[in-house]
């Protein structure tokens, strides 16, 4: 699914160059490879503040728990993600709200937010999946007129552009009030191990997950807040600002993919293939997901899989339906559109290497079982 080999020996002299200079000086932890991709993520994304710490789930939890919220407020999310998302949530002892999703973005729909707010309603947590991004301007609307955090769950989209209405452009993970990002190796952004991050435009608010991320500590041994233990470390931190500022053409290679893919595979009665926009960029394709229709998508798969083709389901359960967050107050005529999406989604190679003759090979795979 994703040739981190050949991406590397791309870049290979540059990032054992950095992760050297992190052996010479033994600055393990918070040397001088994390301040300095915190200052370029910073200026990358135009944003504040960027906080590093160990991994994109820990992002996620530390930027709700800096936000004060209480066991029992509800958050609003998608159904149609990854667990983490909810995960943090019930970790926290917060009431997650799952709601359903757009069947052409596949993100969270606005119209299952505003019927899911209640006055214990505290927060909305869009995820830019895939790579698209949300309907940002329509999520602070929302939030806006129900005095709500938003955090967006960035860590699928990092470089993906929000366009809105007035014809403005923001970086996604840099409009809600907080974002968490991951990256986890086959992110856009990937590390050689994990790590994440959290942004914020609030001073307040980072001067407080600084704190978390270091167990609470400003001055050493001075436990101000309750904290965790979640730090990026230098030699992971080396890796990403060797690929950083490679980020906008990773993305367009990415992009490139996509398009061919799409040139092949749309137009077919039994695809529907990703839509790309060439004016907002609010793709990048982090993942490359098709919808099969009126056809077998797990014997398509299976055919991809015995042709030496890696293809993945993401995401085969819906949240609701996970054993560790059934709940009563669930109803599945309130998500039909995500009990949709499972049965429909494939997700084909998606990665900065991929050439023409391997995307053709791959989409004359699919063309061949279809018109069997």
């Amino acid at each position: 699914m994703v040739d981190l080999k050949g991406q590397y020996e791309k870049i290979k002299e540059t990032v054992n160059a950095s992760i050297q200079e992190v052996l010479d000086t033994n600055t393990y932890i918070n040397g001088p490879e994390v301040h300095k991709l915190q200052k370029s993520l910073e200026e990358y994304l135009d944003v504040k503040h960027v906080i590093p710490c160990a991994n994109g789930t820990d992002a996620l939890q530390i930027a709700m728990m800096g936000l004060d919220l209480q066991p029992g407020d509800e958050v609003i999310t998608a159904d149609f993600t990854f667990a983490a998302t909810v995960e943090v949530i019930a970790l926290l002892q917060l009431t997650p709200v799952l709601v359903d999703v757009d069947l052409v973005n596949m993100n969270i729909s606005i119209e299952a937010i505003k019927k899911a707010i209640t006055p214990k309603t505290k927060a909305i947590v869009p995820v830019h999946l895939f790579g698209r991004a949300a309907n940002m301007e329509a999520v602070m609307q929302i939030a806006n007129e129900h005095n709500l955090y938003v955090i967006e769950d960035n860590a699928q989209a990092i470089g993906a552009n929000c366009r809105f209405s007035d014809g403005t452009k923001r970086k996604a993970g840099t409009i809600g009030h907080v974002a968490s990002t991951s990256f986890f190796p086959s992110k856009n952004l990937g590390c050689y191990g994990d790590g994440g991050a959290i942004f914020t435009n609030d001073d307040a608010l980072a001067h407080k997950l600084r704190g978390i991320v270091n167990h609470g500590m400003y001055v050493r041994y001075h436990h101000d807040v309750v904290g965790v233990n979640s730090r990026l470390d230098s030699i992971q931190a080396a890796v990403l600002n060797a690929k950083l500022p490679l980020l906008d053409s990773y993305n367009a290679a990415r992009q490139n993919a996509a398009r061919q893919y799409t040139a092949i595979l749309q137009g077919h009665k039994n695809i529907i293939a990703p839509s790309i926009c060439e004016v907002c960029d609010c793709h990048v394709f982090h993942q490359y997901t098709l919808r099969i229709i009126d056809a077998d998508r797990d014997a398509l798969m299976q055919h991809l899989l015995d042709k030496g083709i890696p293809c993945a389901i993401y995401y085969p359960i819906p949240l609701h339906s996970q054993k560790a967050y059934l709940d009563p107050r669930y109803n599945e005529a309130d998500f039909p559109i995500t009990n949709q999406l499972v049965k429909e989604v494939i997700s084909l190679p998606m990665h900065t290497e991929l050439d023409e003759e391997q995307i053709r090979f791959i989409t004359d795979a699919i063309l061949e079982f279809l018109n069997r």
